[in-house]
């Protein structure tokens, strides 16, 4: 089956590389009038490699550095990038994301704003083109498509909250408006409900790291479940809905090791329901290693190039793991080792390092910037990062997993009911795969610590900060922040400056 799933994945990677290569040689998308039915879109395979266009955008978003990803988890507490005397300044970026006084003019947000938008116009030139071919099929693949601009939708407004929706491609209007968020809500909400008939709801090669019925309903669990935040309306049976048509499909079950959902080859996962499919040569862009290991950590898994020594945990998220947490070693802490077993050194380690040269990932941190210590700050080590691997990994990184709608549905069954003996069983199932004893009762503060213990990294926690009234908090190295509205990110300069009809959010 894994061979099967790992050849699906490289048919799609294939769409996608076809995708990426006329985009490299013509940055001006041509959209033909008329369409020769004679010779396109006769087949499930002609309309799949169409739809790599589609899926080609979604490389980058997670795991990546100077984006998406990077945006929702160094603004919370689970990691930040110090500044490391002359490395990691970047302009101040980065510190300005940790500790919530971010600008406009930050890369993170226009990259991902450009990012993401991207990922829209491809799904509306694709459905612009598919909508006029004769068939079956059509209705289907303009459903997918649907659903996964629905998803960039999702973050957009996420992100920034008050964002234009475009829907149109050859005669879309060139300077849309802001939509408030709740319009955006709506938007994507229809769109997944009216898409969801149409979709696949097979768990199978073919359907590997596509938009099918199950990933329709992760989104719209998710969506749900910040309802609150998105609307100020709570919708908390609904997001039991959307979870259990996930749970009951009876297509996923929990993975009896953790860490199988993020080995290089992840594609046999059973837990996982929607995936980023990464390849180290033709779909490169997952540079996880990169930027968290420490420079000599080449050594430890003979990587082919020298890492950057960036991202690290911060002490208190590092020490909220009990320590019987199996998913504690998904940050790397401690002395360090070459491939060999040969202790590690550090000869650049500042004079005042306690652990001097002897490479230690220490989870304390002196400071965040100017000169945090070289070996300063635990890593993360959660994909498997395979010995000789390149900058780019070959991992698959989930979007939708199994536990994450678990802990959803838990989450809103107890905000329904503290009491809710589902939500807590639910919440110990979890636990128990951990190799953590039960919990007699559920609390705020106990559901965040799992979601975050279990989430760790995948591009969540900002998003469960908020909703669990924690991200403006004081925290190491951050200050309480003063507006409420730093929850929403700035729109980027770029994108005001080229569409003037653009209003900012508040507080920038």
């Amino acid at each position: 089956m894994k061979n099967i799933l790992k050849n699906s994945k490289m048919l799609l990677i294939a769409g996608m590389l076809l995708a990426f290569n006329n985009s490299c040689t013509n940055l001006d998308e041509k959209l033909y009038s008329t369409v020769d039915f004679d010779h396109f879109f006769k087949s499930d395979e002609e309309f799949i490699s169409a739809l790599g266009a589609a899926y080609s955008r979604l490389i980058g978003i997670m795991g990546s550095h100077g984006a998406y990803w990077s945006s929702q988890e160094v603004s919370s507490d689970e990691l930040c990038v110090p500044q490391r005397g002359g490395d990691w300044y970047d302009g101040g970026q980065w510190l300005r994301m940790y500790t919530h006084t971010y600008t406009f003019t930050d890369d993170p947000f226009n990259n991902s704003w450009n990012q993401l938008y991207g990922g829209v116009s491809a799904c509306n030139r694709l459905i612009e083109q598919f909508t006029p071919v004769p068939g079956d099929n059509t209705i289907k693949f303009i459903s997918e498509l649907r659903g996964v601009r629905a998803l960039f939708y999702y973050w957009l407004m996420d992100m920034f909250g008050n964002v234009p929706i475009v829907t149109g491609f050859k005669n879309a209007e060139a300077t849309p408006v802001n939509k408030t968020r709740a319009e955006v809500y709506a938007f994507i909400e229809k769109e997944l409900t009216e898409s969801l008939p149409n979709l696949s709801g097979d768990v199978t090669a073919s359907t590997y790291a596509r938009f099918t019925k199950n990933a329709a309903n992760s989104l719209l669990c998710k969506l749900y479940l910040n309802a609150g935040q998105y609307t100020g309306t709570a919708q908390w049976d609904k997001a039991i809905a959307a979870a259990d048509a996930v749970i009951n499909s009876g297509k996923y079950s929990l993975e009896g090791d953790f860490f199988t959902n993020f080995k290089t080859d992840n594609s046999g996962s059973k837990e996982n329901i929607f995936v980023i499919p990464y390849d180290k040569v033709f779909a490169g862009g997952f540079n996880l290693p990169q930027m968290t290991l420490h420079y000599e950590s080449q050594k430890t898994y003979n990587l082919t190039d020298q890492p950057w020594n960036g991202y690290c945990s911060i002490q208190e998220f590092y020490e909220s793991y009990d320590a019987a947490d199996k998913r504690r070693n998904a940050l790397l802490a401690g002395p360090q080792f070459a491939s060999n077993g040969s202790r590690l050194t550090d000869n650049g380690a500042e004079a005042g390092d306690p652990d001097g040269k002897p490479l230690t990932f220490t989870p304390a941190m002196n400071e965040l910037f100017p000169n945090c210590l070289r070996q300063a700050g635990a890593r993360v080590g959660k994909f498997e990062y395979a010995s000789g691997a390149t900058p780019n990994l070959s991992n698959d990184f989930p979007i939708f997993r199994l536990a994450d709608i678990m802990l959803a549905k838990a989450e809103a069954l107890w905000r329904k009911s503290a009491g809710d003996a589902t939500a807590l069983a639910i919440v110990n199932q979890i636990r128990t795969r951990a190799g953590l004893g039960a919990l007699s009762s559920l609390t705020a503060d106990a559901l965040l610590a799992e979601r975050g213990h279990e989430m760790f990294a995948e591009g969540w926690r900002r998003q469960d900060l908020i909703r669990f009234g924690k991200y403006a908090d004081a925290r190491r190295f951050k200050a309480v922040d003063t507006k409420s509205c730093f929850d929403i990110f700035p729109i980027p300069k770029s994108a005001l400056d080229a569409n003037k009809s653009l209003k900012q959010n508040p507080c920038y």
